[in-house]
């Protein structure tokens, strides 16, 4: 029973699942969007969403917070000089998911998750 279970397991242990969302978003903020499967792009967005929101504040314990899950620093910096002042006036909703399909190995459902322009 999933009584108050949040998320997707992803099939994967707690700590290879944070693994993975760190390494998702830390590809999201370096290339502006990703292609990955529809589940993982639904984990993903509220998650890099978050570490926006940090980069908005721009003060030295947001960049602490964020750090704890971006380990590349010119992505860090990237996320707080670019994307955090791109979204500086807008309140939230900062990806959009597309989905794409079917993969053609697995048929898993494939989207990409990008960073709005605005």
């Amino acid at each position: 029973m999933r009584h108050r279970a949040k998320g997707r397991q992803l099939s994967r242990t707690a700590s290879h699942r944070k693994a993975t969302l760190n390494n998702l978003a830390l590809s999201l903020f370096e290339h502006g969007g990703i292609r990955t499967t529809l589940a993982k792009a639904k984990e993903l967005r509220p998650f890099a969403e978050r570490l926006i929101t940090l980069a908005r504040r721009g003060d030295l314990h947001a960049r602490r917070l964020v750090e704890r899950r971006i380990k590349d620093k010119s992505v860090t910096t990237k996320l707080f000089a670019e994307i955090g002042k791109r979204f500086a006036a807008r309140p939230g909703g900062y990806t959009r998911i597309i989905k794409l399909g079917h993969r053609v190995g697995d048929g898993a459902d494939v989207a990409r998750i990008e960073l709005l322009s605005e």
